[in-house]
Formats: C-alpha cells, sequence, structure tokens
C-alpha cells in the first residue's frame, strides 16, 4: 500500500508531505483546488509522461516521491531487478525540470520510467474521472474485459501469432505478384556469395596479413637494423658489452678500496645482463626474419583481393565475413520463400496455430463475459437501476489481431427491454453510475494493493451516492482505496478524510493538503452539502451523513 507521498513544486503545489493509512480515504474540496493534482503527481511517480508545463511557476524541478510497501510479487521483481531494499519497501521518485528532463528513481537507484510503469503497475490501480467515456469504445470494452478475466496475457499471445501468420502471408502475396523480380534478386544474391564464399575470408584475416605484409616488405631494413645494434653491442671491434664488462670488473676490484663506488657497480650490473639479454633477443630474431620476396608477393596479392572486392561490396576490408554471413542469410531465406507450396504451407500453417490460440481465448472470454454481466447486473440493482441488466456480446469478426470476435457491452435501464449497445442507450448518469460498478468489480477482482478512483462518482448524486460511498468503503476493507469526490455522501463513508485547498503567496496560487480530524470534517462536509454558507443545519446534516 501507499505510505507515504512527497511532492515538491509540483503544478501549484508549494512542498506537502502526506502519510497514508489502510482502509478507504477521500480527498474533497472546492472546484479548482487542485484534488487531482495529487492523483495526476502520483501518476507522475508511476511512470507516467511528464513535460515541463507540471514544474510550478519560478521553480527549478518538480519532484515526487511515493513509499509503497512492497507485496511478494513486488518483492519479487525487485530482487530479479536489483532494486531490493533491505527495509522491504518500494520507493519511486521522479524528477522533471524547467527542461524537460526527467530522472527516475526505485529505491536511490537509477531506473527508466518504463520500469517505474512496470512496479507501478503492481502497486496502484487508478480509475480516472474520464473513465465512463473510454465505455463508449469497443477496443476499451474488450481491453476491460480481458483485464478483468486474466486473459492480457493470452491475447497478446494471440495478437503476436496473428502478426506472424499475416506477416508470411504478405510475404507470400508479394512473392505471387512479383515472381520475376525475386527471381533476379536471388540470382544477384547467388552471384554475390558465391564470389565472398570464393575468396573466403576469414574474421580477423585483414588485420593479419597487413601487419604482415608490413614486416615482409620491411624485411631488408629490419634485419639490416637488428644485425647494425648486435654488432655495436657485441660483435663491433670495441663492442659496448666488453667494454661494460670491462667497466665492471675494474669497479669490482675499486669497491674494496672504497665503498662509495658500491652504487655505481650496482647500477651497471642490471645494465650488463639486460644488454646480454638483448644479444640473445637479436640472434634469435635474425634466426627468424628473412627475405622472402615470394611470400611478400603473395601477401600482397591477396591484400589486393580482399580491398578490391570490399570496394565493390561497399564494407571495409574486416567486415567481409561478417557481409557473407548476411547475404547469405538473406540467400537461404529467398530461397525458401521462392518454394511457393512450402510458403502455402507454412502460411497454413501458421494460420492453424493463429486459429487455436484465437478459439481458445474465445472461450475465455465467454465464460468471463458471462460472469462480469450477472455481477455488473447485480451492481445496477443497488445503484437505481432497478431491473436493468447488462450483457456483453461477442460479436464473431473476421480474424484479426485482437481475436475472432468483438466485445459488445450491452445495457438495458430497466426490466422489459431488451439490452442494446451502451454507447446508444445509456444516458451520462447511467454510464457513470455503470462506469462505477465496473471498476469496483474489476478491483476487487485485483491482486493491487492499493486502488485511486478520481471523480468516477461524478454524473451520480443523492441515495447512488451514498450507495456508492458504501460501495467503496467496502473496498476499502481489503485495500488501500484512495478516492477523490465532490460527494458528500461518498465522503462521509471514509476512514481518513483530506481537504484540498488553494491560497495564495506573494501573488501566486498554491495548493495545500491537510488531514482532517472529526471537528473540521463535519465544517468539511457541511460545505460540500451547503456551500459556501454553512448553517447549523447544514452541519447537523454532516453530523448525521458521518455517524450513519
Amino acid at each position: 500500500m501507499l505510505r507515504t507521498l512527497t511532492i515538491r513544486d509540483f503544478v501549484i503545489v508549494d512542498a506537502i508531505e502526506l502519510e497514508f493509512a489502510r482502509g478507504f480515504s477521500v480527498f474533497t474540496g472546492e472546484t479548482g483546488a487542485g484534488k487531482s493534482i495529487l492523483i495526476d503527481a502520483l501518476a507522475l511517480a508511476l511512470g507516467g509522461r511528464g513535460d515541463p508545463s507540471v514544474v510550478r511557476e519560478g521553480a527549478a524541478k518538480a519532484d515526487v516521491s511515493a513509499d509503497f510497501s512492497a507485496t511478494p510479487e513486488v518483492q519479487a521483481w525487485l530482487e530479479e531487478h536489483e532494486f531490493a531494499d533491505e527495509h522491504g519497501g518500494v520507493l519511486l521518485r521522479r524528477v522533471i525540470d524547467n527542461a524537460g528532463r526527467s530522472k527516475a528513481y526505485i529505491n536511490g537507484s537509477a531506473a527508466t520510467a518504463a520500469q517505474l510503469r512496470e512496479v507501478g503497475e503492481m502497486l496502484v490501480d487508478i480509475h480516472g474521472q474520464h473513465a465512463h467515456q473510454s465505455l463508449m469504445k469497443a477496443d476499451a470494452q474488450r481491453q476491460l474485459l480481458d483485464s478483468q478475466a486474466g486473459l492480457l496475457e493470452q491475447a497478446r499471445e494471440v495478437a503476436a501469432s496473428y502478426k506472424t501468420w499475416r506477416a508470411l502471408a504478405r510475404q507470400r502475396e508479394q512473392f505471387e505478384q512479383d515472381a520475376r523480380n525475386v527471381l533476379l534478386e536471388r540470382e544477384r544474391l547467388e552471384w554475390q556469395v558465391a564470389e565472398l564464399h570464393k575468396l573466403a575470408v576469414k574474421p580477423g584475416e585483414w588485420a593479419e596479413i597487413s601487419t604482415e605484409h608490413s614486416r615482409l616488405s620491411h624485411a631488408a631494413a629490419l634485419i639490416s637494423g637488428a644485425q647494425e645494434a648486435l654488432g655495436v653491442i657485441s660483435e663491433s671491434e670495441s663492442p659496448i658489452l666488453s667494454q661494460l664488462s670491462s667497466i665492471t670488473q675494474k669497479l669490482t676490484k675499486l669497491v674494496d678500496v672504497d665503498t662509495a663506488l658500491k652504487p655505481v657497480l650496482d647500477a651497471l650490473e642490471p645494465a650488463q645482463i639486460q644488454l646480454q639479454e638483448a644479444v640473445y633477443a637479436l640472434n634469435d630474431y635474425l634466426g627468424r626474419v628473412e627475405l622472402d620476396p615470394a611470400r611478400l608477393q603473395e601477401v600482397e596479392e591477396r591484400l589486393e583481393a580482399i580491398h578490391s572486392t570490399a570496394r565493390k561490396f561497399h564494407v571495409q576490408p574486416d567486415e567481409l565475413p561478417e557481409e557473407y554471413r548476411k547475404l547469405s542469410e538473406q540467400l537461404k531465406q529467398l530461397a525458401d520463400a521462392s518454394d511457393l507450396d512450402a510458403l502455402r504451407a507454412q502460411e497454413d500453417k501458421l494460420r492453424q496455430a493463429y486459429l487455436a490460440l484465437a478459439q481458445k481465448l474465445s472461450k475465455a472470454r465467454a465464460k468471463a463475459a458471462a460472469a462480469l454481466g450477472e455481477a455488473v447486473t447485480a451492481a445496477m440493482q443497488d445503484l437505481s437501476m432497478a431491473g436493468g441488466r447488462f450483457e456483453i456480446a461477442l460479436n464473431e469478426v473476421e480474424p484479426a489481431a485482437y481475436g475472432l470476435e468483438q466485445v459488445e457491452f450491452l445495457v438495458a435501464g430497466h426490466a422489459g427491454v431488451a439490452p442494446r449497445a451502451l454507447a446508444k442507450v445509456a444516458s451520462g448518469g447511467e454510464l457513470a453510475r455503470i462506469s462505477l460498478a465496473i471498476s469496483v468489480i474489476a478491483s476487487a477482482a485485483t491482486s493491487i494493493p492499493t486502488l485511486i478512483f478520481d471523480e468516477v462518482d461524478s454524473g451520480i448524486g443523492g441515495a447512488v451516492a451514498e450507495v456508492v460511498g458504501r460501495l467503496l468503503k467496502r473496498l476499502g476493507q481489503d485495500r488501500q482505496v484512495l478516492c477523490v469526490t465532490h460527494l458528500p455522501q461518498v465522503a462521509s463513508q471514509a476512514n481518513q478524510h483530506y481537504q484540498v485547498k488553494k491560497r495564495s503567496e506573494g501573488g501566486k496560487t498554491l495548493s495545500d493538503i491537510d488531514g482532517l480530524d472529526a471537528k473540521a470534517r463535519v465544517e468539511e462536509i457541511a460545505r460540500m452539502l451547503g456551500g459556501l454558507e454553512i448553517t447549523a443545519t447544514t452541519r447537523k446534516h454532516a453530523r448525521e451523513l458521518l455517524a450513519s
């Protein structure tokens, strides 16, 4: 669950730190006070999109941190991605500066916004104030059904299978339409692959043969230089090694006379040893290096062949082995595609694999649709839609990425009326109530510990609002529920109540959030009931709501 939320310089918030508890909490305040800013800030910490407009005017950056307790699922994710904290919590932080640059952190370690979103989806489920509008769209209806039934992974498998099948089908269609061009391309690739195969350049060969060429082409100079060095050191009339040996012998005798010469002798002895090692190395080198004009010509011809071919293929010489591999793979794919019968057989195999997955998804959707329809219908009876029914139709369509059926929500507002498409028959208030019923039912089925409802109760009131409040409070018995509301009937059901207020400071509008005690809560409920002028009657009504 969400334990604390810290917001700094976000929109019209200067600095706020809130602590949260389990159960049902509400946020209320006058229109424009910034109630939804709280949800926007939390959404940013959960990996939502951010831009410079979220930074408070005059501030350098907006900084939002959200501290959660971790479920076993989240803890496993943290350990897998090396974000685990010894305290067993999850601290998500997002910073946006006024240039639009974004930084993300998980438990103090740098992360990506995608990682924030991934872990955030396991921690919080946000139902926005315009959720009922999305119910008018077929894609949103299908997504909601799949999400409620835990079929999202199956749906992704179906989409991936469809994509693979259709890609091969387009390849086959293209081949049938343009077989001559495919043949010409195959001939071109065969010629290129054959030429590279004949040249047979090995990985690393270009560097090796270049080094060998340099050595062979400078062999005379190398031999001459090595012989000259050997002569000076040990084979001339007065070689350095002999002179050094003579000096060392003399100093050895003189050290007995004056030990002050000992450091000089100690310095010369290693030099004598090093020179002797150099003589051994030069003799060994001269024994290996020889003038080989034939090999030099052979290496030069190989270099020219490789360089010429690289120019022809528009690549660097050391890239020829990779070019050979790439062209060979293209030729293999084209050869496979050139077999039309094999291509058709493979296409049919992929189509059958897609249909098997899609039909399995269809059966699961049918079962889930019936269960969700019954649950929403039952909830509608408590939301002033007595006798109403909610059904989910699965209309057969041509195979598509989303499966073999289109999901359509149907509703009958009262008894004796046949269900019709939700978008056509539901009024604004009915749509809001149905959306809320679906949200509550879907949330009850999920394991996500924190649920947020951002003014999802808009469009309802009176006795229905009281039922909504009870629904959310009941949901809060099993998990943490946060709700932004303008309805006193909903606010009165909460376990914790926060008030959002605006204030002016230095000519700027700022937003504050305060937790309310019992007395302050009566005043806020009374304000919600009676507007700006609070009377004894509205206070009495407020106390009655809170006591109910």
